[in-house]
């Protein structure tokens, strides 16, 4: 395919493949303003750290006793001898820095590419910077502490069209409204349209035909469903893993990594098996901890690992590759979960995944993943469109179940532009 192609392409769906490579590169706001018909995602807000210098914000230094201290223990770190686990993450990225060096030359090559990477600001509606956008957000955690009653009011938007009018920009719509729980609930949006969620007069955005449950882990079992045949065949896993920067910055609740052993992957899974795409940090401890514990205990053989390289818009890293507790590149660890199948020999149906798979894309919020769901699409088995569950999602995706205890963080209203009238 020619590069003008690939670029057209690229603007209409937000990916981009490199010719002769298992290299990728996608735009997360275009991917995502696939899934609704009324309203974009808003490039500020998606990418506030690439927008940061549009919103200037009073910062208080850090004092020079403070300055010291965090140098001196850089220093420290640096100097002092590799332990064994150190030791295997430094061999691991050894090994895999020659793929992510290929992968990033491809994108540098690529000067059609990175010319439509500077112009993000310029596809950025100036209203999202506006001062009414900086609301205070809720934090579900608490209200589900303090309100476990709380109840949402759904806006479903149902087209009112006749088939001869169906691309009209003049479409009407009628809207139908229910109240129901927030949390521990079902909350559906299964029309082919955007719905508007209302929780204490703050808005929240659903794609087309998703649903979310908003609980704490107690409560995740009400997932599984009552017949295999009505289970997931592709299973996405965000943990919130035990990080002091996390936790320090208050950005969300980590948990200790035997809580994961709990999650009911196999109960989830569809009667012809699933796909499960796990996010990992570069910490050894958990790379080992899933490896020799994890994917045994949820009934998963390990089948690939695909590599996040984090860039900037213009196209360099965002950090130096071989800063070793630092380093801008997580990984998806990629197994098959069998669900119930009449023969032994379980990974005969499953499709066969390599380990040379890199994804690039400019990092959103902090914590917040690249929508890969459809660079997956050819390793899901069983059913299609596949049947989707997110567990510790933090936004909803069209066509997948989204649970977690604040599924709703990214869908805000502040995040997206309504779609002015043509």
């Amino acid at each position: 395919m020619e590069d003008s192609q690939k670029l057209s392409l690229f603007h209409k769906s937000g990916v981009y493949n490199f010719k002769d490579s298992n290299t990728v590169f996608i735009d997360p706001v275009r991917v995502l303003n696939r899934f609704y018909n009324r309203f974009t995602v808003s490039p500020s807000t998606y990418y506030p750290r690439f927008f940061k210098s549009l919103t200037p914000k009073t910062t208080v230094p850090s004092s020079p006793t403070k300055r010291k201290r965090k140098k001196r223990k850089r220093c420290s770190e640096e100097s002092r001898p590799l332990n064994d686990r150190e030791q295997i993450a430094l061999q691991r990225h050894q090994e895999l820095r020659p793929l992510l060096m290929k992968a990033h030359e491809c994108l540098l090559k690529s000067n059609g590419l990175l010319g439509a990477l500077k112009d993000l600001r310029s596809e950025s509606d100036s209203c999202c910077l506006k001062e009414e956008c900086e609301c205070g957000e809720q934090c579900f955690v608490e209200l589900g502490q303090q309100a476990p009653d709380l109840v949402v009011t759904l806006n479903l938007c149902i087209r009112d069209i006749d088939k001869d009018m169906e691309d009209s920009p003049n479409v009407q719509y009628c809207e139908q409204r229910s109240i129901l729980p927030v949390f521990n609930n079902f909350v559906v949006n299964d029309t082919e349209d955007d719905a508007m969620a209302e929780i204490l007069n703050n808005h929240y955005i659903m794609p087309r035909e998703s649903c979310f449950y908003m609980s704490d882990l107690g409560q995740i079992r009400n997932l599984i469903p009552a017949h295999t045949d009505c289970g997931f065949n592709l299973i996405m896993v965000d943990p919130p893993w035990e990080n002091a920067s996390a936790h320090q910055k208050s950005r969300y609740s980590t948990l200790p990594n035997r809580y994961f052993l709990s999650l009911p992957i196999k109960q989830l899974t569809h009667t012809e098996g699933a796909l499960v795409a796990l996010w990992v940090t570069n910490r050894e401890k958990l790379r080992s901890f899933v490896e020799k514990e994890l994917f045994a205990t949820w009934g998963v053989s390990y089948a690939a690992s695909f590599h996040w390289l984090k860039v900037k818009a213009n196209g360099s890293l965002i950090g130096d590759l071989d800063l070793f507790h630092h380093r801008p590149y997580e990984s998806l660890i990629l197994g098959y979960s069998p669900g119930k199948v009449k023969n032994s020999d379980n990974q005969s149906k499953f499709k066969p995944l390599k380990d040379d798979h890199v994804i690039m894309s400019i990092p959103g919020d902090y914590s917040r993943k690249p929508p890969i769901a459809d660079l997956l699409q050819e390793y899901i088995p069983g059913v299609k469109p596949p049947r989707c569950v997110e567990l510790f999602a933090r936004e909803i995706m069209a066509g997948c179940v989204a649970w977690g205890n604040e599924p709703l963080h990214f869908q805000d209203s502040r995040y997206f532009v309504k779609k002015m009238a043509t």
